[in-house]
């Protein structure tokens, strides 16, 4: 089902999956046909990379009910089920970038959305059987990983939809609707586990004394994601100028910028998917008298609702200084949940762990409009100032490949946070020192932003993007 549109006529021939015509950045062309397809395949693209942060996040709330469903897993052994998709998926984003540009951005959301009927099946068999051994958990966890790759093929795709000016708000837009999949599942996920609909129950709540339902939240996403395949078959579509080979992919690994924007993103979407992750699990061990476990999803709700105002800001005052007011909130946020866990305040904690969500959304929709930028202004500066049309499509591929890469890097801190609340646990049985490691590292990639891309001194030693306003 597609269409090749044409800039002169503006229409839409008979859809059959591809677009072999595609200049956003033509006005007329924007306001007659393309803004009308770019929106219509953003919408859908929302849906199934939302979907993939569900699944991707699913064991951040079915870790905390399985002791009371008779699972004698240690609290090292949670921190792992919730690490281990987190790891996976940071892995996947590679190939999945490199997916949409080998079979195209429609092509390739279908089979990530029929992906995760794998884990949601899993998972339901894991939690329905007394008997499941741990690895079987853990493969589980291994196969959720394919939700974390949806994030980097959405993006990818998108960004050839939109014209530069709004490709800033577009991806923020995109990545704010997946993002809220973690909240999703946090928040609905309680919900549906003390309905019984299907099956028998895995225990019963110690406070509320209520059955629950664990398999009920793998089995409606299992639901949903087919739903999402479905949708992205009927809707979308596949754009011609994103078929990338991979050797044309491949120099976005010389750029200095893809590792240093990489670093960078370990710090704001790593912050964010590692906190998800990790936060019922860690408000349980801080303060095991708190049963609302379900307020855990206000975190990764408000940093998703923020993302697209930190691109808004970007695009209209530059991302690195953003990002950088970020980075000073993030350590603010992280003394003060310090603080909250030596002084028993769930009120301090929880709020400082509100401001660590909301500042790391807006340095993520911030970080990522700083990418396109700084491809964007690399090829005016070797083109003495003004790139032609060709020299911006090359960018755009740049961009496109680094996207997935950062991306992928990023996730990567997810992993690093649970790692450090695990080893924290483990050794001083509490996650205070894991929090002060976090506000160093805060601190290092606020010296980064700021030495590479708003640095106005010693420039003729050691270059800065800071002219370029990125």
């Amino acid at each position: 089902m597609t269409a090749t549109l044409t800039p002169e006529a503006g229409t839409a021939a008979p859809r059959k999956g591809w677009i072999t015509d595609w200049h956003p950045d033509d006005e007329s062309f924007w306001q007659s046909t393309g803004r009308k397809t770019a929106k219509r395949n953003l919408i859908w693209s929302v849906l199934a990379e939302h979907l993939g942060f569900s699944v991707w996040t699913m064991f951040s709330i079915i870790t905390p009910f399985l002791a009371a469903s008779g699972f004698d897993f240690s609290v090292s052994q949670l921190f792992w089920l919730t690490a281990v998709p987190n790891l996976v998926g940071a892995f996947l984003r590679i190939p999945y970038t490199a997916a949409v540009a080998l079979f195209g951005g429609r092509n390739w959301t279908i089979i990530s959305a029929v992906l995760l009927v794998i884990p949601t099946g899993l998972l339901a068999y894991c939690v329905t059987n007394p008997g499941t051994p741990y690895w079987m958990f853990v493969l589980a966890g291994v196969t959720a990983g394919f939700g974390g790759g949806n994030f980097a093929s959405s993006m990818a795709n998108i960004s050839y939809f939109y014209p530069e000016r709004h490709r800033g708000s577009a991806l923020g837009v995109n990545a704010a609707g997946g993002n809220i999949g973690v909240a999703a599942v946090q928040f609905f996920g309680p919900l549906v586990i003390g309905v019984g609909i299907l099956g028998a129950s895995q225990g019963t709540n110690a406070t509320t004394g209520k059955a629950f339902y664990l398999h009920n939240v793998p089995l409606l996403w299992l639901v949903l994601a087919v739903f999402a395949a479905f949708m992205a078959w009927r809707a979308m579509d596949n754009l011609a100028v994103a078929r990338t080979p991979l050797r044309e992919q491949l120099p976005a690994l010389a750029k200095s910028h893809t590792w240093i924007m990489s670093v960078l993103y370990i710090g704001t979407f790593g912050s964010f998917i590692g906190y998800s992750f990790a936060f019922p699990l860690v408000i349980k061990l801080a303060f095991p008298e708190f049963n609302a476990i379900w307020i855990a999803a206000l975190g990764p709700l408000v940093g998703s609702l923020v993302r697209p105002i930190g691109g808004w800001f970007a695009d209209r005052l530059a991302g690195a200084p953003i990002t950088s007011g970020a980075f000073i909130m993030m350590g603010v946020g992280a003394m003060g949940a310090i603080w909250g866990i030596n002084a028993g305040s769930f009120a301090l904690f929880f709020g400082s762990f509100m401001v660590l969500f909301i500042m790391s959304g807006v340095a993520n929709g911030s970080t990522y409009r700083s990418i396109p930028a700084i491809f964007q202004a690399e090829a005016a500066a070797k083109a003495g100032g003004k790139a032609s049309p060709e020299d911006v499509l090359k960018a755009k591929k740049i961009t496109a490949a680094a996207l997935g890469w950062i991306s992928a890097i990023g996730a990567f801190g997810g992993f690093l946070i649970n790692q450090g609340f695990r080893i924290a646990n483990e050794t001083t049985g509490s996650v205070v020192p894991a929090m002060w490691a976090f506000v160093g590292a805060y601190a290092f990639f606020l010296i980064l932003n700021w030495w590479c891309y708003q640095r106005t001194v010693l420039v003729g030693k050691a270059p800065s993007l800071a002219y370029a306003k990125v």
